[in-house]
């Protein structure tokens, strides 16, 4: 980040939103965490109110705002996010408007995809995923260094088609969840208890666990043929399974991918800040550019 002008940035999740004051290193100052309200207009309320109160630490040289949905970073308008209802939201306009400062708007996982890349599991790589498997699945690609758009619409992979459906609705957190809820009539707190019924035994449990991680290996084998990261960062709430994810995958990789070059899985360095720090690293991206356009002008 640029020296000594600290930044703030926001990650807007579906029903939490975190903010951070970071320094030039990348280290957090400060935080705040609140849940996201419903409508956009309470999302610009709640961005101010965080930068408000952030910024009695320090005053920032500029905002970052990131948000989960199809997004538009070169206009900066949030084109559609059918969890949190809204589409063609021109949040980096209104946004600098109301805080008279620059701001910087992206994608949440491609901003936690360059966090993990400048900060994170996947530094030192050229070419890196991230894969965030939680409520939805997303992915992100770094190439070079620089974070793939697609206009918007990269990376969506949780909307592919698998062997027994689309792959959010296999191998998310929550699909996780409901399918042994439905299979059993047994209500769990999340993949997390579906998982420690595994490590105990369930035979259910194990069931739909398996038809996860095999959904979850075939998109790897995609990813690995098409983009060839040398590391795969997989985040988000499955990733803290440890073993009983990442040894089955890394073993999908292994038997199933012909080539000799596979990528190395990891999981996300930066926990459920990497989307706010990448809020932080756009935002201090934006003041260098502008400091360099001075200084060349």
């Amino acid at each position: 980040m640029t020296e000594h002008l600290p930044v703030i940035g926001i990650d807007v999740g579906g029903t939490g939103t975190k903010a951070v004051l970071a320094d030039a290193s990348g280290a957090v100052l400060a935080q705040r965490h609140r849940p996201t309200p419903p409508r956009a207009e309470r999302v610009l309320e709640l961005a101010c109110s965080l930068v408000a109160e952030l910024s009695e630490d320090a005053s920032p040289a500029a905002v970052g705002l990131v948000v989960p949905g199809v997004v538009d970073e070169s206009r900066g308008i949030a084109v559609f996010s059918a969890n949190l209802g809204w589409s063609d939201v021109p949040f980096r306009s209104l946004l600098a408007e109301r805080l008279g400062l620059p701001v910087a708007f992206g994608h949440d996982v491609r901003a936690g995809a360059l966090a993990e890349h400048r900060l994170g599991a996947a530094r030192g790589a050229a070419d890196a995923v991230f894969l965030p498997v939680g409520t939805g699945i997303s992915a992100a690609h770094v190439q070079n260094g620089r974070v793939h758009a697609g206009g918007g619409y990269a990376g969506e992979i949780g909307q592919v088609p698998v062997a027994r459906g689309r792959l959010e609705a296999v191998a998310s957190a929550a699909a996780i969840s409901g399918r042994y809820q439905e299979r059993t009539g047994n209500p769990v707190a999340g993949a997390a208890e579906v998982a420690q019924r595994v490590a105990a035994g369930d035979a259910v449990a194990t069931e739909v666990w398996d038809e996860a991680v095999d959904a979850l290996g075939g998109a790897l084998i995609w990813l690995t043929a098409l983009l060839a990261p040398e590391v795969v960062v997989v985040g988000g709430g499955l990733s803290q399974a440890g073993p009983l994810l990442f040894d089955p995958l890394a073993r999908r990789l292994e038997s199933d991918w012909p080539l000799a070059r596979a990528p190395r899985l990891a999981p996300a360095g930066l926990g459920d800040r990497a989307g706010s720090l990448g809020a932080a690293l756009l935002a201090a991206d934006l003041v260098a550019t502008k400091i360099n356009r001075t200084e060349m002008g």
